[in-house]
């Protein structure tokens, strides 16, 4: 039954790495498609800009040009982000964050260019014909669908990047409207003002406002990643949900995590109920498998193990009456002993006759009678037959019970050897 859980799991990380190896495909192959519609949009717009004189449509072509270059920066940030090298063992998954920043600043570089060339207009209307106005149209649909579809994959993901890029093509959509209110009032040979204030000046200095704010906070997000700031706590508290949920882990001392990139990297420090060190190595294992498996986008699991400190053992042995008698039978024993006994000199300190609160089930009581001793700590099982391959040898195993076949029939002598057992080296 362990091993394949063991296997299930395996299984399930397995598909969750080609799922990223996937993710990670496409993301790339949108940031080149970025870096390309970029360039086009540039060269376009710095052919109309040429022949038209706009200064609207010029400040465009500079905004597609800066795009452009952070296009580049995005699609090298993500190719390498995921490459491990001598100097940097761990991965360079920052670099996607960075690139997130140098968007940022790209974002303030577009609205300084936009509050330049459309607040401040030349003296004469430029050239405009229907087909540049219809050409600007067909690029500002280009920018706005792009943007909804870069948001789209980088939340399913979980790309900064991505979800970086979307938000330009939000700035970047809103500037192109503005552009093509220019352009058309331009090709009407209007030129309408609010008290002085044209209605270039109005809607770039509200562009401006969304740009700062848009900016303001992919600056600060990428920022605290770069800082190693803390990943939310509500996915800090559904890990610790995850390792607590493991029966063998006696207390979570501390877990922390970060982001880098859309990748997470979890720390966590545990005391576990087992003194068996393989046995400790296949609990964090198990941990990690369920980690992965249920949360998203965690690159990295490092689980330091350390067992509990215990200044005594508890032996538990099942009884055919209260009178001390071991029972030959495990689940349909009335009653269990449960003995206290001290490391240091081997003592009992203290004994519980327990009833069995699950031997009148018909199926399945052995293994209930046996989660129902792992739950209260048990350390030590006697019992006359050896149940290691059924249902109950199972659940012992998975809780660090440590079961003991004996041939004493009273509980003293039944404990003693017990006692002799975990002596002997």
């Amino acid at each position: 039954m362990k091993e394949t859980g063991i296997k299930q799991g395996n299984k399930q990380t397995e598909r969750k790495i080609v799922s990223a190896k996937d993710e990670s495909k496409e993301i790339y192959r949108i940031a080149g498609l970025a870096f390309l519609l970029n360039i086009f949009l540039a060269i376009v717009k710095a052919f109309l800009a040429f022949f038209s004189g706009s200064l609207a449509i010029t400040a465009s072509a500079i905004d597609s040009g800066t795009d452009a270059i952070a296009s580049l920066v995005i699609y090298s940030g993500v190719k390498l982000s995921t490459k491990k090298t001598k100097s940097f063992p761990l991965g360079l998954y920052k670099l996607e964050n960075l690139a997130s920043v140098v968007i940022a600043l790209f974002i303030f570089i577009a609205g300084y260019e936009i509050l330049q060339g459309i607040v401040s207009p030349g003296e004469h209307l430029p050239r405009i014909s229907v087909s540049y106005i219809i050409l600007i149209f067909g690029a500002t649909l280009a920018i706005f669908f792009f943007g909804q579809y870069a948001m789209i994959i980088g939340r399913r993901t979980g790309s900064p990047t991505l979800i970086a890029e979307g938000r330009h093509r939000q700035v970047d959509t809103l500037s192109s409207i503005v552009v093509l209110l220019s352009i058309i009032l331009a090709y009407f040979e209007c030129q309408l003002s609010f008290f002085g204030v044209t209605i270039d000046q109005i809607g770039a200095s509200l562009i401006l406002i969304f740009i700062a704010h848009t900016g303001w906070g992919l600056l600060s997000d990428g920022m605290r990643v770069l800082l190693d700031a803390s990943i939310d706590f509500e996915t800090l508290d559904r890990i610790r949900g995850i390792i607590k949920n493991e029966s063998e882990v006696k207390e979570v001392k501390s877990i922390i995590g970060r982001n880098a990139g859309r990748f997470r990297f979890i720390q966590a420090a545990i005391t576990v109920k087992t003194e068996n060190l393989s046995r400790a190595h296949q609990i964090s294992e198990a941990i990690e498998m369920r980690i992965r498996s249920e949360v998203a986008n965690v690159e990295r699991v490092f689980i330091h193990y350390e067992p509990h400190p215990k200044s005594h053992d508890s032996i538990a042995l099942p009884l055919a009456s209260e009178a001390g008698r071991i029972s030959m039978h495990f689940g349909e024993a009335p009653c269990f002993a449960i003995s206290c006994i001290s490391r240091k000199d081997r003592t009992i300190d203290k004994q519980d006759i327990v009833e069995n609160p699950h031997r009148f089930l018909k199926t399945a009581k052995g293994i209930r009678v046996a989660e129902w001793l792992v739950d209260k700590e048990v350390d030590h099982v006697g019992l006359k037959d050896d149940i290691s391959h059924k249902g109950p040898g199972y659940v012992f195993s998975n809780g660090g019970v440590r079961v003991h076949i004996i041939s004493s029939e009273q509980i003293d002598p039944a404990i003693h050897e017990i006692i002799h057992s975990i002596q002997r080296p």
